[in-house]
């Protein structure tokens, strides 16, 4: 471990009566500190135990099979992501009039998931019962969707759908909100 050095050299000779004292030097041994750092080393490697990263589990449909199937149209929120972080909404399947948030606002996309769910409850006495339809434009950026797809989770909607924006739908944003009824 740790050693002394006594060296003898010099200190029989006299110089003008006098002895010289004996000078000690220390030495330490660095060995059995490595091998010890290098066990540590070992055995938090192979005791610590790895997280895997959570992921959103998502089911995509089958591409070969389409199905049409009939959705009460109150049961509905359809979420639009556009440039800026603006959302767009509107419940059912008509656009006759957008509303606008932003995901930062207070009342933002969260607020609005749970109005609905509350009205729905109100309504059907379950909030499981809401359906909320994902859609982006061109201008969206990847962020928000996943934004939008962890408010999913954070609200427990439990039936929400990936949708591409409809031709009626843009027009109704490059209109300010309130689309075009040809009669």
């Amino acid at each position: 471990m740790a050693e002394i050095n006594t060296s003898d050299s010099g200190s029989k000779k006299k110089h003008g009566g006098k002895t010289r004292s004996k000078k000690m030097s220390t030495k330490v041994d660095l060995t059995p500190m490595v091998d010890l750092a290098f066990l540590l080393i070992t055995f938090f490697m192979l005791t610590t135990t790895l997280n895997k990263p959570n992921a959103m589990e998502l089911n995509m449909p089958k591409k070969d099979k389409t199905e049409n199937i009939k959705i009460n149209e109150e049961l509905l929120l359809n979420i639009i992501l556009d440039k800026e972080n603006a959302v767009w909404w509107y419940e059912g399947t008509t656009v006759s009039d957008l509303k606008k948030t932003v995901f930062a606002n207070e009342k933002g996309i969260r607020d609005i998931i749970y109005w609905k769910q509350n009205k729905l409850e109100k309504s059907y006495g379950s909030k499981d019962t809401m359906i909320c339809i994902i859609k982006t434009t061109d201008d969206a950026n990847f962020e928000n969707m996943v934004d939008a797809l962890d408010e999913m989770d954070i609200t427990h909607i439990k039936r929400y759908a990936l949708q591409d924006i409809q031709p009626m739908e843009i027009e109704a944003i490059k209109n300010g909100g309130t689309a075009k009824v040809d009669r």
